[in-house]
């Protein structure tokens, strides 16, 4: 079985900080792959890298068994690769539904151009409904996302990930800056999401959720992937205990 996403020896430096090292990772498809590791152990970057954010400066990363090494971010998105962000950044001054439409792809909109003129929204209406209710978000299609509270705001980025259709989604730390309520809220849209056909790979501080939620764990230190395995095999690791987890 063809991996989703396979990344080969990575790496990537910043000056004289060596952020990633010859990483090696490979997302399956249908499963639900947590990153995790202490701040600065070159998670985020690693999402960069895969992204097309930053260039690596070596090894190879495909899709699907295609090289996208050196693609751009907006070539990636459309071949299939949806990402969210730590901090939300949506349009504040238009609706949901706007929102999504911005992020559909020329198939579904002709363009961003028509969509910012207000045109063609009523015939796109139903795929943006789809798209909410994948989240559950329907009941705010014509309510801007400064209304709303973070936890849903987290979920409308989600919807606009999906709008492009992605084969692997990418979620950046969901759950930072949620209460203990709204968390398990959006535990469950995620694993619907899985349910629905999707492969999942999220970086996340909050341990216990990410052991109830991933198939998979993978560690990263010091940008070197130090285990990869089930939550069990990964909190028996003598090398996740002491760089990260604690005893």
């Amino acid at each position: 079985m063809i991996p989703i996403l396979r990344v080969e020896n990575l790496g990537k430096s910043f000056g004289g900080v060596k952020a990633l090292s010859a990483v090696n990772l490979e997302v399956r498809p249908n499963e639900i792959l947590g990153l995790i590791g202490p701040n600065g152990a070159g998670k985020t970057t690693f999402f960069n890298c895969v992204c097309g954010v930053f260039s690596p400066d070596s090894g190879k990363v495909f899709l699907e068994g295609r090289d996208i090494t050196k693609h751009s971010t907006h070539r990636i998105a459309r071949l299939g690769i949806g990402r969210t962000f730590q901090i939300v950044k949506p349009f504040k001054n238009i609706t949901l539904e706007r929102n999504i439409l911005a992020s559909l792809s020329k198939p579904y909109t002709g363009g961003l151009s028509p969509i910012m003129l207000g045109t063609g929204l009523k015939k796109k209406r139903a795929e943006v409904l789809r798209l909410l209710k994948l989240v559950g978000l329907e009941e705010y299609i014509d309510q801007t996302p400064t209304i709303l509270p973070l936890g849903h705001q987290k979920r409308m980025e989600i919807s606009r990930a999906l709008a492009l259709r992605p084969r692997l989604l990418m979620l950046d730390e969901p759950f930072a800056g949620l209460s203990h309520e709204d968390i398990p809220s959006l535990v469950h849209v995620i694993k619907n999401l899985r349910e629905e056909g999707l492969t999942i790979l999220l970086i996340e501080h909050n341990i216990p959720y990410v052991m109830q939620l991933c198939d998979r764990l993978a560690v990263l230190n010091f940008g070197e992937v130090l285990c990869q395995g089930t939550s069990e095999e990964v909190q028996s690791d003598p090398r996740v205990i002491e760089a990260y987890l604690g005893s």
